[in-house]
């Protein structure tokens, strides 16, 4: 049956009203959540999604969370057949090779809204979980060479059936980790989050009928006629770019290149891949669901806010990515810190497109997924052992317009700061001693870069299990248009008599005791445009927030600060002679 026009004002009502669906098992997951990952840092992302699977309306959340969401649907017909879904069923997987789509800790579930028997539409959820078993606590190494290192691989199964949970499912899931309470709370919010979803896909389809079908598909068309209208305007051509993730610890130690050519004809667009590094035996592979979700992310990020989150971008998008390259790994290659090599595909994107979008593109974020976990004896609740899980964030891009947002999370890695009395609350055996803005991290530009974070983390007892994972510890993320480089990431070990080490950047389980001290330094972003074009004002004002230093305020921006009665000011004669060439 084709699909029935309907008027503008309806599917902008409806469009909405998925929306505020979306958001709210979104807020349920949240508010209900055991782990400080889904309550605190919101590593969740939620979505309605239509009787043939493809995703109409997703929460502004997680971007890396997409390409579950994007394809959980179709791998469930594809599994079950479409004619076998029947009211009160939930589905669980997590698998990226068999109907899951990121990582092994992201755990996807999925549950059908039927009404008198007729399949009106879908809610699902993701979200993050702080183990699921696998060679080390938190499930994430950066040595696994195998998805079989990585924890529990969960297919497309039936979770609920009848409107009843599966007890075997879920003692499975639960008797995988080493913190089985705090998986049960966190699993049960998800679930409960989808059945609330079905009541409103329920409602929503008993106030407007077939309508919301209908509304359903035009947002999809609409979003795809957006994004091709764009593409229409550009000039035809090639595009391309090369970036590169830092390699992966000692079995990896060479950089590995994301290689991307963007051809413009017409309304088509195509996202090409082919020279990309091939899938390697170290967990930086990244699932093709996640590839997808990262153009996704990348295309909607430069051609319009305002155009709806849904599979309609996706169609819009022709994607090459050789299968058995680091982009679309042939199972069972691991991928469980794929998010570090994830996050380079959208800065190249951007580099690629930075000619045709000069006003809306930003310079190389921190371009990383800078994981802390550490895992000890527990004292929460009846687990015997405790995980804390964290994704510290760095330094946003800049643009033409505006300095880069410091100490935020970019590109795929869209989750909140984890607060520090929420850190020491939950997890008595860990103290903060600091957490502040690096000075200088920023690349200088006429605009700046944003500045990374400086974060160190006291060891309260023995034998702490630490595992630091990141990415552009050798790469600097690159500036635009005359902007410099932001500054590099890295992980440090402060032993209680002074002793400072530097550790790799895919660290793994390493044992740490009372009074070592981790820090964690993460990457910066890039400047855009020369950095003596700066309006010496704004350098003024990042050497008295202490986000510049004196030296660099010289040496970059050729702006001489002095102190002067206790304050800092502009040397005027001196500046003027700094950049006099300029």
């Amino acid at each position: 049956m084709g699909q029935k026009k309907v008027d503008t004002v309806t599917v902008e009502v409806v469009r909405n009203l998925l929306m505020s669906i979306a958001e709210e098992t979104y807020g349920i997951i949240v508010r209900s959540a055991y782990s400080t990952n889904m309550k605190e840092r919101r590593d969740v992302c939620t979505a309605v999604i239509d009787p043939d699977g493809n995703s109409v309306a997703q929460v502004e959340s997680l971007a890396a969370l997409l390409g579950s969401l994007l394809s959980v649907v179709p791998n469930i017909y594809e599994k079950f057949g479409r004619e076998n879904i029947k009211p009160g069923d939930m589905f669980v997987a997590n698998d990226c090779y068999h109907g899951g789509g990121n990582h092994l800790p992201d755990i996807v579930f999925a549950a059908p809204a039927f009404v008198d028997e007729k399949l009106v539409g879908w809610i699902a959820n993701i979200g993050h979980h702080s183990d699921i078993g696998g060679k080390v606590p938190g499930s994430t190494s950066g040595d696994a060479d195998s998805m079989f290192q990585e924890g529990l691989r969960i297919p497309v199964i039936r979770i609920r059936e009848n409107d009843e949970i599966l007890p075997s499912v879920m003692d499975l899931l639960l008797d995988n980790s080493r913190v089985p309470q705090e998986r049960y709370g966190d699993l049960t919010a998800q679930m409960s989050a989808n059945l609330i979803g079905v009541q409103r896909i329920q409602e929503a389809y008993g106030r407007y009928h077939d309508i919301l079908i209908d509304c359903m598909k035009e947002l999809v068309s609409y979003s795809e006629r957006r994004v091709r209208a764009v593409v229409k305007e550009l000039p035809d051509g090639v595009y391309e770019f090369t970036d590169y993730v830092d390699g992966c610890g000692e079995k990896y130690p060479d950089p590995l290149p994301i290689k991307v050519k963007v051809t413009i004809k017409e309304d088509d667009l195509t996202i090409d891949f082919t020279g990309t590094a091939d899938q390697i035996e170290a967990p930086i592979n990244v699932p093709y669901p996640c590839t997808k979700a990262d153009v996704f992310f990348a295309i909607k990020a430069l051609m319009g806010s305002d155009i709806p989150v849904n599979e309609g971008i996706n169609r819009a998008i022709r994607i090459i990515a050789p299968k058995g390259c680091i982009l679309n790994p042939i199972e069972p290659a691991p991928v469980g810190a794929q998010m570090d090599c994830s996050q380079r595909v959208p800065d190249a994107i951007f580099g690629a497109l930075a000619p045709l979008f000069p006003e809306s593109v930003t310079t190389a974020g921190n371009g990383a997924c800078t994981t802390t976990i550490l895992a000890g004896t527990g004292e929460i609740g009846t687990d015997s052992v405790f995980i804390f899980h964290e994704v510290i964030a760095g330094g946003g891009g800049a643009s033409k317009e505006y300095d880069g947002l410091s100490g935020t999370q970019v590109n795929m890695t869209n989750t909140s700061n984890m607060p520090i009395e929420a850190t020491e609350m939950e997890f008595h055996k860990i103290l903060a001693r600091r957490y502040e803005l690096m000075k200088d991290s920023g690349g200088a530009g006429m605009m700046r870069g944003g500045l990374a974070i400086n974060r160190e983390l006291e060891i309260l007892q023995d034998g702490v299990k630490y595992t630091g994972l990141g990415d552009r510890h050798k790469f600097h993320p690159w500036g635009l248009a005359g902007g410099l480089e932001g500054g590099c990431g890295a992980f440090y070990r402060i032993e209680p008599d002074g002793t400072v080490t530097q550790m790799g950047h895919k660290t793994t389980s390493k044992t740490m005791n009372k009074g070592d001290i981790i820090r964690v330094v993460t990457p910066g972003a890039g400047g855009y445009g020369n950095p003596k074009k700066r309006d010496a004002e704004l350098v003024l004002r990042d050497v008295i927030e202490e986000k510049v230093s004196q030296k660099a305020a010289r040496d970059l921006y050729g702006v001489e600060i002095i102190e002067k009665n206790g304050d800092y000011v502009i040397d005027e004669n001196a500046t003027q002679k700094l950049r006099a060439n300029e």
